[in-house]
């Protein structure tokens, strides 16, 4: 379900807007006239500022929950508040104190890392998707299942299963088929799958043309497998979920553990960020299940230049601080490109 065009507001309407959405993020309680006038310094009138609350509830932007005089951001409110932010981020991200030299080759402990310093900087959910070149392959099988019909049958650490056929023209020698997976483990067994690995395994094979001449056949198998194979989630901070949301919230926060669950879910709602080069953010009917409608998900893809390979994101709920959550995500995914840029080549 998507939400309805951004309104049109007068500058004053959209710092009004914007004083609320931060007091009601700070404070989790319902925002006055009086309250922005003394502390948010909008030079105004306790009467004019009213006025305006009146008008941007109008809009759909506030809401009065129950009988308080306050107003607090509806999810429209919210998303007009965020697309702003969006639109004003600095080129560069600001420094987030993440530090992957330790990490060194292991894409697995910076992710890991990743997702520790945004959970305790945030105390939100962080969620990090692996390249698909840190995916560790366990075990291939080379099999004959026709005197001219091969399947190739990795397995990855993981317990994914990829299988991939190969059509020749002549009938393939079954022993030639055993040393391909006897090779195959010897060389790739172990390791995270990345181009610049394959080329080294393939390319730089110490075989006789025969050989070599079977495994180019077979190594689309593996490149595949990086292009299209699966992804590593890494998930950081639900333990300190729970202190973020309100009583009200607590079924949204349920949802979330459900789904939490359900990795695959989760990679669905990261995926659209792979297809951008900026920041984004999803917010409660965007994110497609009724379950989350009190839930934002704030992401930033990461990877080569030409080139995504996974997403850093936030998640929590919607009354959380977008301004951190934004710098955050976008931060961390800056050092996430550094590094995967020092161990992959296009």
């Amino acid at each position: 379900m998507a939400l309805q065009p951004s309104p049109t507001l007068t500058t004053r309407q959209e710092e009004i807007l914007a004083r609320v959405v931060e007091e009601y993020v700070s404070t989790g309680a319902p925002v006055g006239s009086k309250k922005l006038v003394e502390s948010a310094r909008i030079e105004a009138s306790a009467s004019t500022v009213r006025n305006e609350l009146a008008v941007l509830e109008e809009q759909g932007l506030l809401m009065h929950p129950h009988t308080s005089a306050g107003r607090v951001p509806t999810e429209i409110g919210y998303r007009f508040y965020v697309d702003q932010l969006l639109e004003r981020l600095e080129p560069k991200p600001a420094e987030l104190l993440l530090d992957l030299s330790n990490a060194r080759s292991q894409v697995d402990s910076a992710l890991l890392a990743t997702t520790e310093a945004l959970s305790q900087l945030t105390h939100l959910l962080a969620l990090v998707s692996a390249p698909m070149e840190a995916t560790q392959v366990h075990h291939i099988e080379v099999l004959v299942l026709q005197p001219q019909l091969v399947m190739v049958v990795v397995i990855t650490s993981t317990g994914g299963v990829s299988k991939r056929l190969f059509a020749f023209a002549n009938p393939v020698d079954p022993g030639l088929a055993e040393w391909a997976s006897e090779y195959l483990n010897e060389r790739l067994a172990g390791l995270h799958l990345g181009p610049r690995l394959l080329r080294s395994r393939f390319d730089e094979a110490e075989v006789g043309p025969r050989e070599g001449s079977f495994l180019e056949e077979l190594r689309p198998a593996f490149t595949d497998l990086v292009e299209t194979g699966e992804q590593t989630l890494y998930v950081g901070g639900a333990a300190g979920l729970l202190d973020e949301f309100r009583a009200d919230d607590l079924q949204a926060y349920r949802r979330l553990l459900e789904v939490l669950e359900q990795r695959a879910a989760l990679l669905e709602l990261m995926r659209a960020t792979l297809m951008s080069k900026r920041p984004f953010v999803r917010m409660g009917t965007e994110l497609a299940d009724p379950g989350l409608q009190s839930v934002s998900l704030v992401s930033a893809p990461y990877g080569l230049r030409h080139r995504n390979l996974g997403t850093v994101s936030l998640l929590g709920p919607t009354r959380m601080d977008y301004v951190k959550a934004i710098d955050a995500v976008r931060s961390a995914a800056h050092e996430l490109s550094r590094f995967v840029e020092e161990m992959y080549e296009e």
